[in-house]
């Protein structure tokens, strides 16, 4: 076994990642990160200008062709990255004798080239270098050199930042719309165009097996992935077997029938999720639950006082609309968790019960209402959660905002905590909420790499990550949640740790899920309370202020003693 303090290669299958939630992403980890990282990925067709990059190498209005153009302090010209393409992100801390200087730049690109080289002889492709061009060519001593992979670097402070592009089978027309890398009169190639049949998969684990021999050698590696998309023969497949009431593809996870409630296409995503060999049979919908999570209702004075303050002010509680465990507990304690924007949500995420039915128009006094029932609730610690309203240009991002405002105004000695959608990944709209300066910024990941399709389609694991470092380098005290017993392994949870504290979260919280209905995920286990308190354990040392972990936690459980923990903490590291 290797030494716990050796460096770690943290390799990381991300999928379609837009090109500022991977910007994010980079920085934070080039940073902040001890570790070492490879982020692999597509991105959406972007255009991106290096820092020698010039506006009139673009042939063609790109935004108006769906794409988006965004200048980077990468060195290089004009590069397209899309469908298609694997774009490998190395944040990696390069050994040379000036931390970053032009000779460690070059030695450090030639590595990469000979990764990219080595990984097409693998596939049968035979490349090499052309003389004064970077990248990565098919025939490049011949009468017709073709560039399939692009690199772009930048180093500082001996620490890596982004990378290279290898064309798979991307669309080869965006390349005709650009003067690609500035380079005229040399043409652009793929593996699909060089008559090489080859899946994105096949190449990321190539590339990955390669990274990890080339930049892992004298540390640990550690690689998770994002399951790969459920190709539309497949799902097409899939939901006709279904039809003829297949065994394996008519029925719920845990053997209800599929008619019961459970889409076609959330078993197909669990179906790809699925760890290779596995035969793990889910729990039953209707088996007794383990003593450790039966929890008895108990209502008191103070819980029938809360429900009445709502009820008169026409608010609604995520306590109630998700059916959470802890709700007595709570509001006897005097404590709940707003659910703002309506109760209706516009995505519609496997394990959660709020009512995914059209949203109704935002209520403008919201806001007052919530900071009137914390007044009469005598609040130290006001959380507010919302429901996802993509159908809003900010995602309702000025109304977290507003509530903010308005519990400070009313309670300004109260802390108050937000637990937000990653409102698309909207820059202007993050920055939004992170202006109002809320004391705890909240959101949630929810489950491992693996599981994030089958799981929450709407939302992915990559832009998480990136609200969650783009709050921190705001200087806020972020908080994210894992929902354990949906799939995952031991193992799993541990990595979406280590992901998270790379991010920035100082509070995390792991409770155990509980399926709502016959329409939601099956329950694959129940995991004993000894796990959740090995992973509060794991998580701390790992750097992370303060992990809540329970069967029975919930993300705003003990918000209040959380967001102290983390503070104290905090203060102890300084």
């Amino acid at each position: 076994m290797v030494a716990a303090d050796r460096p770690v290669l943290r390799i990381r299958w991300l999928g379609r990642v837009s090109y500022h939630d991977a910007l994010a992403l980079q920085r934070r980890l080039h940073g902040h990160s001890a570790d070492d990282h490879l982020l692999l990925l597509e991105h959406p067709h972007v255009v991106t200008l290096g820092r020698r990059g010039r506006r009139e190498h673009l042939l063609v209005d790109v935004e108006a062709l769906g794409g988006s153009v965004v200048e980077t302090d990468r060195g290089g010209e004009v590069t397209y990255h899309g469908p298609g393409q694997l774009v490998g992100y190395p944040i990696l801390t390069v050994p040379g004798r000036r931390g970053g200087g032009m000779a460690d730049t070059a030695a450090y690109v030639g590595g990469v080239e000979q990764l990219l080289i080595d990984v097409l002889a693998d596939l049968g492709l035979e490349a090499g270098r052309l003389e004064r061009h970077t990248g990565v060519w098919v025939d490049p001593e011949g009468l017709r050199p073709r560039k399939i992979a692009a690199i772009g670097v930048r180093l500082s402070r001996a620490r890596s930042m982004h990378g290279f592009a290898l064309n798979v089978d991307p669309d080869l027309e965006w390349f005709a719309r650009i003067v690609p890398c500035g380079i005229t009169g040399l043409g652009v190639t793929s593996l699909s165009a060089e008559d090489i049949d080859v899946s994105m998969r096949e190449v990321v684990d190539l590339v990955a097996q390669r990274a990890a021999g080339t930049w892992g050698s004298h540390g640990r590696i550690d690689r998770a992935d994002v399951a790969h998309r459920v190709a539309p023969a497949d799902m097409a497949q899939f939901t006709q077997d279904a039809a003829n009431g297949s065994a394996d593809a008519g029925t719920a996870p845990d053997g209800s029938p599929a008619a019961e409630g459970v889409s076609l296409r959330l078993l197909g995503r669990l179906e790809a999720a699925r760890l290779d060999g596995e035969s793990h049979e889910p729990v039953p919908l209707r088996s007794r639950k383990p003593e450790w999570m039966r929890v008895p209702l108990s209502t008191g004075p103070v819980f029938h006082e809360v429900r009445s303050t709502l009820r008169g002010l026409d608010l609604v509680t995520v306590c109630e609309e998700a059916g959470c465990p802890n709700i007595s507990e709570c509001w006897n304690d005097g404590t709940a968790t707003f659910m703002i924007l309506g109760e209706r949500c516009t995505r519609a995420c496997g394990f959660c019960l709020v009512d995914t039915r059209r949203p109704g128009p935002v209520d403008t006094a919201e806001p007052e209402r919530v900071a009137t029932a914390a007044v009469r609730m005598g609040l130290e610690h006001v959380v507010v959660t919302m429901v996802a309203r993509d159908d809003l240009a900010d995602g309702g991002a000025a109304v977290v905002a507003e509530t903010v405002a308005a519990v400070r105004r009313r309670l300004p000695a109260a802390r108050v905590e937000t637990l937000i959608s990653d409102l698309g990944g909207e820059a202007a709209a993050l920055q939004t909420v992170f202006d109002a300066r809320p004391d705890v910024l909240n959101h949630n990941i929810e489950t491992v790499a693996r599981l994030q399709r089958a799981v929450r389609p709407s939302a992915g694991y990559a832009r998480s990550l990136a609200v969650l470092a783009r709050a921190k380098a705001e200087g806020l005290t972020t908080k994210s949640s894992i929902i354990a017993g949906m799939g995952e392994t031991h193992d799993e949870v541990v990595q979406t740790l280590a992901d998270l504290h790379a991010a920035g979260t100082d509070i995390v919280t792991i409770g155990q899920y509980l399926r709502p209905s016959a329409r939601h995920l099956p329950v694959d286990r129940w995991w004993p309370p000894e796990a959740f308190k090995r992973w509060k354990e794991l998580g701390e040392s790992m750097g992370i202020s303060h992990v809540e972990a329970s069967p029975l936690t919930r993300s705003s459980y003990h918000a209040r003693q959380a967001a102290d923990a983390a503070v104290e903490a905090s203060a102890a590291q300084t």
